[in-house]
């Protein structure tokens, strides 16, 4: 009876920690160049892998003034083109005027850089 509570709780204690880094905002995506070029904005050029859904959000750009100072200085620029870093953060929709007309895009709001990406997480990109 002992070892099945202590399973229970280990079960409830492994969900707890993945809800608490959900509510956290800290799901990891693959953010980069997938290749589509255009004339006008907004333009879907940059594409987001969410590595919790595997879906791929086209279309979105990203936004990494809250990223600590040491992730900031990671030649980052290179690396997101290429999508070869995970990128802890989460989706947003803001709105904005292009052209004179209201628009509403995804947003990656990056908190934080969790790891190099894996060959595998990057097939929707331009670079890989």
């Amino acid at each position: 009876m002992s070892n099945i509570v202590a399973i229970i709780l280990l079960a409830v204690g492994a969900c707890a920690t993945t809800a608490q880094a959900f509510a956290d905002g800290r799901d990891g995506y693959v953010f980069c160049d997938n290749g589509l070029r255009c004339v006008a904005a907004p333009c879907p050029s940059h594409s987001a892998l969410d590595l919790t859904t595997g879906k791929v959000i086209k279309g979105v750009s990203i936004d990494i003034d809250g990223l600590p100072q040491e992730d900031k200085a990671l030649d980052l620029s290179d690396k997101l083109y290429a999508g070869k870093v995970v990128i802890a953060g989460s989706i947003e929709s803001r709105s904005q005027t292009l052209n004179g007309k209201q628009s509403t895009q995804p947003w990656l709001v990056a908190t934080g850089i969790e790891r190099a990406a894996r060959d595998s997480e990057r097939s929707h990109c331009s670079a890989h």
